[in-house]
C-alpha cells in the first residue's frame, strides 16, 4: 500500500431539511464532490444532536426528528479539499464545517509494507470505505473487516451505511429497489499506529482494491477506564489562528448511564452548557467495543446493541469541559478519544465564526 500525508478530509454538520436555492445541501454537496471528483465522500444520517442555536433534534420523538443532523465527510488532496472547503461553506446556512489532516492510503503502489508513516505506538483512526453490497467470501464485507480488526486487538470500529457518496472520483447514490452495491460504507476503528500498519497487508488481501485513511488520535477512554486526558492546546497557534479538538465517543446504544443511553445523557448535559457548538451522534450497523465480540442487531431482543457515536467539536477549554462531563457518564463503558481540528467553521445564517486557514499545532 502507499499512502501519502498532504490528503484532508473536509466534514460537514447540518440538518438533513437545510436547502441551498430550492434543493437539500446534502444533494448540492454530494454534486460538487461528484463534479471535483472527490476521492471518497459518505452521507451519514445522524439520530441525535444540537447546532449553534441548541435546538435538540432526535428520533426520539416525531416532532424532534424532522431534521434530524446529517454528516458528510469526504477525503482527498489538500490542495483539492482546501478549496472545496470555501464552497462548502458558502452553500451551507447552519452547521460545522472541519478540515482535518488525514493519510490516504491506496493500494496503487508497492506490495505487503507496511506505511512508515504508521510505524508507532500512539493511536491511530482507521477509516476504511467498502461497497454495500461487496462481499468477502460470502459474507458482507464490512463484517469480514470488522472480524479482522477484532482479531488484530483493535480497541473499536463502528459501521455506518452511508445513502450517498463518492468512491474514486464516481458518485454513488442509494436508490429504492436496487441493490446499491458500490454505496459506501464507512468502518471507524481505533488502535495504535503498530497494529494499524501490521493488519493493512490482511486487509489488501481482503480487498482488492482498498481505500483507506488515517488520522491521529489520543485514546482517553478504553472500557470506561480513563488512560489520559485530552492534550492541553492553546486557543490560538503562533500566528493567531484557532485550534480546535474533536471528541469521539463509542458505545452501543443500549449502553446506560443512570438508566439512561449514555449517548442521550451526553446531548443533554452538553446541551445545557450554553458556549457548547454542538453535537452529532451518529447510529452504526455493526462493530465493537470494550472487547465483546463485533455485533448488531438481533431478533428477539429488548435493547438495541448497534454501535453509537457521539461527536463533539469545539475550541480546547470547551473540550476540557466537555470530557469531564463524558467521563462521569462512561465509568463503566465506552471508548473516548480525542483529535486535533486545524480548521473549523460554524456558520449560523449570516454569522460566521473560525476559518479555513489551517492552525499549526506544536
Amino acid at each position: 500500500m502507499s499512502d501519502s500525508a498532504d490528503y484532508l478530509k473536509l466534514t460537514t454538520y447540518f440538518g438533513e431539511r437545510q436547502r441551498h436555492q430550492g434543493r437539500f445541501l446534502a444533494e448540492q454537496l454530494l454534486d460538487l464532490y461528484g463534479a471535483e471528483n472527490v476521492a471518497t465522500s459518505v452521507v451519514l444520517r445522524g439520530i441525535a444532536g444540537f447546532g449553534p442555536r441548541h435546538q435538540l433534534r432526535t428520533d426520539q420523538t416525531l416532532s424532534q426528528s424532522e431534521d434530524l443532523p446529517v454528516a458528510i465527510a469526504a477525503v482527498d488532496t489538500a490542495e483539492k479539499m482546501t478549496g472545496l472547503a470555501e464552497r462548502t461553506v458558502a452553500l451551507t446556512t447552519r452547521g460545522l464545517i472541519t478540515l482535518e489532516r488525514a493519510h490516504l492510503i491506496t493500494a496503487d503502489a508497492v506490495g505487503p509494507r507496511p506505511s512508515p508513516s504508521l510505524r508507532s505506538p500512539q493511536p491511530i483512526k482507521l477509516s476504511v470505505y467498502v461497497g454495500r453490497q461487496h462481499r468477502i467470501n460470502g459474507r458482507p464485507a464490512h463484517i469480514a473487516v470488522c472480524d479482522l480488526l477484532h482479531r488484530s486487538g483493535f480497541a473499536c470500529a463502528s459501521v455506518f451505511l452511508g445513502v450517498d457518496g463518492t468512491v474514486r472520483g464516481r458518485r454513488e447514490r442509494a436508490r429504492f429497489l436496487n441493490r446499491n452495491t458500490d454505496v459506501p460504507v464507512m468502518i471507524i476503528a481505533v488502535s495504535d499506529g503498530d497494529r494499524a500498519a501490521a493488519v493493512l497487508p490482511e486487509l489488501e488481501r481482503l480487498l482488492p482494491d482498498p481505500l483507506v485513511t488515517v488520522e491521529r488520535a489520543e485514546l482517553c477512554k478504553l472500557g470506561g477506564t480513563l488512560l489520559a486526558r485530552p492534550g492541553v492546546l492553546p486557543a490560538h497557534d503562533a500566528d493567531g489562528t484557532p485550534l480546535w479538538q474533536k471528541l469521539m465517543v463509542y458505545t452501543t446504544e443500549d449502553t446506560l448511564h443512570g438508566g439512561e443511553p449514555v449517548h442521550r445523557e451526553i446531548v443533554r448535559r452538553l446541551r445545557a452548557i450554553e458556549t457548547s457548538r454542538g453535537v452529532t451522534v451518529l447510529r452504526g450497523i455493526w462493530g465493537f467495543h470494550d472487547g465483546g465480540m463485533p455485533h448488531g442487531d438481533k431478533f428477539f431482543q429488548l435493547g438495541r446493541q448497534v454501535p453509537v457515536t457521539t461527536i463533539v467539536v469545539d475550541t480546547p477549554e470547551n473540550i476540557a469541559a466537555a470530557f469531564d462531563l463524558i467521563d462521569e457518564v462512561t465509568t463503566d463503558h465506552g471508548v473516548v478519544t480525542c483529535e486535533r481540528v486545524p480548521a473549523l467553521v460554524s456558520v449560523d445564517g449570516g454569522n460566521h465564526s473560525g476559518g479555513t486557514a489551517l492552525g499549526r499545532f506544536s
